[in-house]
C-alpha cells in the first residue's frame, strides 16, 4: 500500500522537533562528559540524567544552571564539596556559556586550562584548593573576560603576564595566595575591584594600579609603591654594582642546592578570607547581553520568570525608594572589596547616590532573624555613624544599602602614600576630634544595642569613614550576630581580643579593647599588622606584643605628623595612656565605654596653661 505523504503542516513541526533535539543534543553530552570529570558528582548533581533535556527555554531542569534561549547560559556549582578534574574541554563544547562560578568546592591541582573557554565573561574558582604556577600564556585569546576570581586557592609562582593584556578584565582578585614576584604591567585605570593581598609579591607598584585603595596591596611585605610606601631610592656606584656582580657569580652554585631545598617545601595553605560579589552583577554592567536571572538576585534552582525577587526592604522612610532593578541599571562604581565582600557606589539619579555593600558570610542566618536584626539597626540615627538605608536578603548574599558619604577612610588617610601631592595631614586637634567622634558613636551603639556583647564588634581604621569635615563616621557595625561563626573567628577584630584568645568569649568590653588599638594606631600612625595578619613564622602573634612595641618608644612614639606641635604634648601623652589602659589584656582593668568616653572627651586639643 503506498504510504501517505507527511501534509505540510506535519512535516514543519517535525523538522522543528528534530531541529530542536539535534541542537541540544551537544550540550547535553558535553554536561554529561564534565559531570564525568567530578568524582563525587552522583549526589550534587543527582539531576544532571537524559531524558530530561538541560534547558527548557530560559527554564533550566537541571540544578546549577542558567539558561538563555534553550542554551546553557552559566554555571554555578557552589559550595558543593565537588572535586576531581574540571573537564575545560567539554566546558568548550557549550558555545552560550558566559558564566561559570565554582566557588567554595575542593578542586585540587593545577588550574585548568581557562583559555579554551574563548567567550566565558566571568570565571569564579575561589576557596578552592587549586595550587601550582599558572602559566605566563594562561589567559591568551580570551578577550571576553571581564572579572577572574582565583582567591583563597594555594597558587604560587609569577602572576600570569597574559592578564595584563586582557581588554575586557574588570574585577581580577588573587589575595590569600602564594603568588611571588613582581606585579605585571596592567592597563591604565582599566581595573575596578582588585586585590593581591596576603601573598608573597615584591617590587614596585606599577603607575597603572595606584588608583586602587592601599588594602589591595597589604600582606606582601616586599610591595611598595604608591598607594603604599615609597620605595627606597638607591644609589648604587659602579664599583658596587662590580662587586654585586661578582658575588652573584660566585654563589650561582650554592644557589643551585637552595633551589632544590626549595622545591621539596610543601606550600601550606593560608586561612580563607572573603567574598567577591556574584559575577553576574559585574557582567551586567560591562556587557550588552546580560544574563537576567542572577540579576534578579535569583538562586540557579529556584528562579522563575513569575517570582522575580527585586524587592528592597527599606529602613528609612526620609529615603527614594528603588528596586534590585534599579540598581542594575545605576552607573556603577567599584569602591573597593574587604574581607567580607564588595562595596559599589551606586548613583540611581543625580539626587540619589547610595553605597552598596555586599556580604557573602552570612549565610547561617534565617531570613526572620536577618530581617529582625537589620530594623534593629535600621533606626539607629547619629553623627558619628553612617545610616543603614535598606536591605536585601538572599540565602547565599545579602546587600546592605548606606547613605553615600564623600569620603576617605582612616586607615588610607593614616597608611597611604606619604609623599603623594595634596594628601591630608592629620594635626593634633583633627586626631584627637577623630577620636573623640569614634568614641562617642561607639558609645551610642553600646546605649542603642544593649543585647549585643560587642556593639560593632569590627572597629578597626578602615572602617571609619572621614567626610569633608573630617567628621568620622562608624560603618560595618552590628555585624555579629549574623556573620558566620567560622568566618567571624578568622577575621573580625573582636575575636582578636585577648579574652577570645583565652577564654573563647567576647565581652561588653571587648569594643573597648578595639577602641584602644585604634587610639594608639592614630596617635602612631602605625599599622597593627601583626595581629590583624600574623605571619607564618608567627601565628600566635597578638595585639599585646604590638602594644608592647608601641609602649617601648615612649615619649618618641608620635606620628611625625604630629613633631611639629610638642605644646601639646602632655594632652597627647593622656590619650596615649588612655589608649592603653583600654588595651590591657584584663577585660577588668580595663574601663567600660562609658569611662573610656568620659576620659577622652576630658582631653584638650591643646595644652592649658595655669596662672
Amino acid at each position: 500500500m503506498a504510504r501517505t505523504p507527511l501534509t505540510p503542516p506535519h512535516a514543519i513541526f517535525l523538522f522543528l522537533f528534530l531541529l530542536r533535539h539535534s541542537s541540544a543534543q551537544p550540550e547535553l553530552q558535553a554536561l554529561l562528559k564534565f559531570k564525568a570529570s567530578i568524582t563525587n558528582s552522583a549526589a550534587a548533581l543527582s539531576n544532571w540524567n537524559p531524558p530530561i533535556p538541560p534547558c527548557t527555554g530560559s527554564k533550566a531542569n537541571w540544578i546549577g544552571l542558567l539558561c538563555e534561549n534553550g542554551a546553557v547560559a552559566a554555571l554555578y556549582l557552589q559550595r558543593l564539596g565537588l572535586e576531581g578534574a574540571i573537564d575545560v574541554a567539554a566546558l568548550a563544547q557549550l558555545p552560550n556559556l558566559k558564566i561559570l562560578s565554582f566557588f567554595g568546592n575542593r578542586f585540587a591541582g593545577p588550574l585548568p586550562n581557562l583559555a579554551l573557554l574563548r567567550n566565558v565573561r566571568a570565571v569564579t574558582l575561589s576557596n578552592n584548593k587549586m595550587s601550582g604556577a599558572i602559566p605566563a600564556n594562561a589567559f591568551l585569546g580570551m578577550t571576553a573576560l571581564v572579572k577572574l576570581d582565583l582567591d583563597d586557592n594555594v597558587f604560587s609562582g609569577k602572576i600570569p603576564a597574559s592578564l595584563a593584556g586582557l581588554p575586557t578584565l574588570l574585577e581580577l582578585m588573587l589575595q590569600n595566595n602564594m603568588f611571588q614576584g613582581g606585579l605585571p604591567p596592567f592597563q591604565e585605570g582599566k581595573l575596578m575591584n582588585f586585590s593581591v593581598a596576603n601573598n608573597d609579591l615584591s617590587g614596585e607598584i606599577p603607575p597603572s594600579l595606584s588608583h586602587l585603595e592601599a588594602s589591595a596591596f597589604l600582606g606582601n611585605k616586599d610591595l611598595c609603591g604608591d598607594p603604599l610606601q615609597r620605595c627606597p631610592n638607591f644609589r648604587l656606584s659602579i664599583g658596587t654594582i662590580v662587586m654585586m656582580l661578582l658575588v652573584v657569580a660566585a654563589v650561582l652554585v650554592v644557589l643551585v642546592v637552595v633551589i632544590v631545598i626549595l622545591c621539596r617545601r610543601r606550600a601550606t595553605p593560608r586561612q580563607n578570607h572573603d567574598e567577591i560579589a556574584n559575577a553576574a552583577v559585574l557582567v551586567s554592567h560591562s556587557a550588552a547581553d546580560p544574563v537576567s536571572d542572577p540579576e534578579r538576585g535569583e538562586h540557579p534552582a529556584t528562579a522563575t520568570a513569575d517570582q522575580p525577587n527585586v524587592r528592597m526592604t527599606f529602613l528609612r522612610e526620609d529615603r527614594d525608594v528603588f528596586d534590585m532593578m534599579d540598581l542594575l541599571k545605576a552607573s556603577a562604581e567599584i569602591l573597593g572589596s574587604g574581607l567580607f565582600g564588595s562595596t559599589y557606589k551606586a548613583a540611581l539619579s543625580e539626587r540619589q547616590i547610595v553605597v552598596v555593600k555586599r556580604y557573602r558570610h552570612m549565610g547561617n542566618v534565617s531570613r526572620q532573624d536577618f530581617n529582625e536584626h537589620m530594623r534593629r539597626l535600621g533606626r539607629l540615627s547619629h553623627a558619628n555613624v553612617v545610616p543603614l538605608v535598606a536591605f536585601y536578603y538572599r540565602r547565599d548574599e545579602k546587600l546592605l544599602v548606606y547613605d553615600y558619604i564623600n569620603k576617605t577612610s582612616l586607615a588610607a588617610v593614616l597608611h597611604g602614600n606619604r609623599s603623594r601631592a595634596g594628601r591630608k595631614v592629620l594635626h593634633w586637634p583633627a586626631r584627637l576630634g577623630i577620636i573623640k567622634g569614634i568614641a562617642r558613636g561607639l558609645l551610642y551603639l553600646h546605649n542603642d544595642l544593649p543585647s549585643l556583647t560587642a556593639a560593632h564588634g569590627h572597629l578597626k581604621s578602615s572602617n571609619v569613614i572621614l567626610d569633608s569635615e573630617q567628621t568620622p563616621l562608624l560603618t560595618d557595625y552590628g555585624l555579629v550576630p549574623i556573620v558566620n561563626q567560622e568566618h567571624a573567628e578568622q577575621h573580625m577584630i573582636s575575636y582578636k581580643s585577648p579574652e577570645y584568645k583565652h577564654t573563647g568569649r567576647i565581652t561588653k568590653k571587648t569594643d573597648v579593647w578595639s577602641l584602644g588599638i585604634l587610639i594608639l594606631e592614630i596617635l602612631t600612625g602605625r599599622f597593627p599588622a601583626d595581629f590583624l595578619k600574623p605571619k607564618k613564622d608567627a601565628p600566635d602573634a597578638d595585639a599585646a606584643t604590638w602594644v608592647e612595641s608601641v609602649a617601648k618608644d615612649e615619649p618618641d612614639v608620635f606620628d611625625a605628623d604630629m613633631a611639629a606641635e610638642s605644646e601639646c604634648e602632655a594632652e597627647m601623652m593622656k590619650l596615649l595612656r588612655i589608649g592603653f589602659v583600654c588595651c590591657k589584656a584584663e577585660v577588668e582593668e580595663r574601663p567600660d565605654i562609658k569611662e573610656a568616653v568620659q576620659q577622652i572627651e576630658e582631653v584638650k586639643d591643646r595644652q592649658t596653661v595655669s596662672i
